[in-house]
């Protein structure tokens, strides 16, 4: 699984042999079953995932329903919002597959970091774009009827259709799974 771990830094930064045996000793990767919630409303989070395998979600309580607000896939990095401040979190995040992670701490992130600046560096910059990207697809989102939000689901990760239950596909899009079924069938039908 460390393998995972460099070939990702690899498209960003030499991987050096020092870097490569460093990473191989630290014992980050953690293999979590479905439905393991990884980070519940009202605790603490000084933890922080790279999605090697497998699919996290993201979602609030709101009046006894689940709002699911994000999925995590591949080569994804999961880091919430109040990870290492010892602010308690808003949301959960859950485990919808089998899923395998390297998981971060602050004090693991600071050993690194002094070992390896350069991976700091990469952690800083990639966290600007994905900061970015997020900024711009929440914008088309929010202006998105619902039938281009599926669209758009469709066309960008249509993974996420075959590895979501409907109706955790249906609260991402803010809508009732009925909905989504109207939807899906309205699209097959102009097909």
């Amino acid at each position: 699984m460390d393998n995972e771990i460099l070939k990702y830094l690899s498209k960003y930064i030499p991987i050096t042999k020092e870097l490569e045996e460093e990473i191989s000793k630290i014992e980050f990767i953690k293999c979590f079953d479905k439905g393991t919630v990884l980070l519940e409303e009202g605790k603490i989070s000084n933890e922080c995932y790279f999605i090697i395998k497998g699919c996290i979600r993201s979602f609030y309580l709101k009046d006894g329903e689940e709002r699911t607000t994000e999925f995590h896939t591949e080569e994804q990095a999961v880091v919430p919002s109040a990870y290492g401040s010892n602010v308690p979190s808003e949301y959960y995040l859950e485990c919808i597959e089998d899923t395998i992670t390297g998981v971060g701490t602050p004090e693991l992130e600071t050993e690194i970091y002094q070992k390896f600046p350069q991976i700091e560096s990469l952690n800083r910059a990639l966290g600007e774009a994905i900061m970015a990207k997020q900024q711009d697809s929440f914008a088309e989102f929010k202006m998105a009827s619902h039938e281009e939000k599926y669209l758009a689901l469709l066309k960008n990760r249509p993974d996420l259709l075959q590895r979501a239950p409907q109706h955790q596909i249906a609260s991402y899009l803010g809508i009732k799974p009925e909905s989504l079924s109207r939807i899906r069938k309205r699209i097959m039908n102009q097909k």
